[in-house]
C-alpha cells in the first residue's frame, strides 16, 4: 500500500474517485435515498477539484483503493472502495493525515455508526452535534476532534 498526493486532478481521475465515493456511500450511508445519493453525487467532482489537499491510497496493483481530502487541519472526506474495506486503507490514510498534514478535526454523519466507531477507534472524540447537515437537510452531524495531547 502506498499513499500518493494528487497534484493534477484529471477528469479521468475524478471519475474514478467518484466511483469510489459512490460505492462507499452506498455501503455506509444507508440512511440516504437513491435521489439523495444522486443529488449529492452531482457536487462531488467540484469538491474533489477544490479540496486543498487530496491523497489516494493505492493497493499493490497500483489501483486506487481509498482517498481523503484535507483542508486547514480538517478531514473533509475519507472514502474507501467497498472491495478495499477492512484492509487498513482508511486507517493508513487517516494516520498519514494526522501525522503529516495536521488533521485534528472532522465531521461525520450521526447516522453512519461504522464511521463514528472508526474515528473513535482512531482517537477522535465528539465535541459538538448539529441536527442538520451543512445543506440544511435533516442529517445530524457529529463534530469530532483529537484531544490536545494527541500527536
Amino acid at each position: 500500500m502506498k499513499i500518493v498526493a494528487v497534484k493534477n486532478r484529471t477528469p479521468e481521475q475524478t471519475g474514478r474517485l467518484l466511483e469510489i465515493w459512490e460505492g462507499a456511500v452506498r455501503a455506509t450511508h444507508l440512511f440516504l435515498s437513491e435521489d439523495e445519493i444522486q443529488k449529492m453525487k452531482a457536487y462531488v467532482p467540484q469538491a474533489l477539484q477544490s479540496v486543498a489537499c487530496l491523497f489516494e491510497a493505492r493497493d499493490d496493483a497500483d489501483s486506487i483503493a481509498a482517498f481523503m481530502g484535507i483542508a486547514d487541519g480538517t478531514l473533509e472526506m475519507l472514502f474507501v472502495a467497498p472491495s478495499a474495506r477492512g484492509r487498513g486503507f482508511g486507517k493508513r490514510l487517516l494516520q498519514y493525515g494526522v501525522e503529516r498534514c495536521g488533521v485534528r478535526r472532522l465531521t461525520v454523519n450521526e447516522q453512519n455508526p461504522q464511521a463514528i466507531g472508526f474515528y473513535k477507534h482512531m482517537g477522535f472524540e465528539v465535541y459538538k452535534r448539529t441536527p442538520l447537515d451543512e445543506q440544511g437537510d435533516p442529517y445530524p452531524l457529529l463534530y469530532m476532534r483529537l484531544p490536545e495531547s494527541s500527536p
